[in-house]
């Protein structure tokens, strides 16, 4: 059947998956490890645009030196993790030919009956786009494949009743040390993290001082990210991870520090002042401002007469 190339194609199961890839029909029905040194991948088969119902972890050995995060190139050349959600709409633009390393693909309903089923939705890695990848240091990379590798040994052994059992353990492994690898990547991009919270105020002071919020509203941290070219869960995490707060409690902050600025040095009311900031309602505004400063809007405005 033809693919339709402008509508993406959405892969409901493994076999249909392993199928279009060229590969021998999967061991296990909703888990499969491919190893993509040992296998010719047929991917000129796969759509440019595409969603499946899976999670996939792939790792990807040797990543191209085109690839960038933000203005920067990735801090290592020893391979990368990349994570994507069922449903996530997945592009083949960045291929570059290369798909030497792993690529693990997890239905969901296997995790079904383990406490995975929910906590994988808190690792929110799954959430960021490609150029926001693990990149993995030498010692790193060993850890990520040995856990690949004691996968791949137990879908290829007799799958017995401590199969699943052992699996989901090795995948929130995984999970957990691709958590801890990403705290390091934060750490050690913290030059470049830096740069971007200059640049998220810049984009801040802009946005309210070009008075966008009288016909855009308050900023979204959905704007933000997109202003900073990054997804944003990724945003959210760098920020909490460089200042322990959230991007919303960053656009927030910024509210407080503006409404602090009119309050104290015009005799705006305190409806366009909020009107002013993209506030729908002064009520909400003033609770805002009450939550954040302990004081009401106009107790903060007497403090100055």
């Amino acid at each position: 059947m033809k693919l339709n190339k402008t509508t993406p194609h959405h892969y409901s199961s493994l076999s249909e998956l392993h199928r279009m890839l060229g590969l021998p029909m999967p061991v296990h029905p909703l888990v499969s490890l491919v190893n993509n040194s040992e296998n010719q991948l047929n991917a000129a088969h796969i759509p440019d645009l595409h969603t499946s119902a899976f999670y996939k972890i792939a790792l990807k050995q040797n990543l191209s030196g085109k690839l960038k995060y933000g203005q920067q190139y990735y801090d290592f050349d020893q391979g990368g993790l990349f994570f994507i959600s069922p449903n996530q709409l997945t592009a083949n633009s960045d291929n570059n030919g290369d798909h030497s390393g792993y690529t693990l693909i997890i239905h969901p309903d296997f995790l079904q009956t383990y406490p995975l089923a929910r906590s994988i939705r808190q690792y929110g890695f799954f959430s960021y786009t490609a150029n926001e990848a693990l990149h993995l240091a030498v010692n790193e990379k060993e850890t990520i494949l040995a856990i690949f590798k004691n996968i791949e040994q137990e879908l290829q052994s007799r799958l017995d009743d401590f199969s699943q059992d052992v699996m989901i353990s090795q995948i929130e492994t995984l999970l957990n040390y691709s958590k801890r690898f990403y705290k390091r990547q934060f750490l050690t991009r913290k030059k470049v993290n830096t740069d971007l919270l200059q640049k998220l105020e810049a984009i801040l002071d802009e946005y309210f001082n070009m008075q966008k919020p009288l016909t855009n509203g308050i900023p979204t941290v959905q704007y933000l990210a997109g202003a900073l070219n990054l997804s944003p869960g990724y945003l959210g995490d760098m920020l909490r991870h460089l200042t322990g707060r959230s991007a919303q409690q960053q656009i927030q902050d910024r509210l407080i520090e503006k409404a602090k600025e009119r309050l104290s040095t015009t005799e705006l009311s305190i409806g366009e002042i909020a009107y002013e900031l993209g506030f729908e309602h002064s009520q909400s505004f003033s609770r805002l401002f009450k939550a954040k400063t302990k004081l009401s809007p106009l107790a903060f405005r007497a403090g100055f007469h």
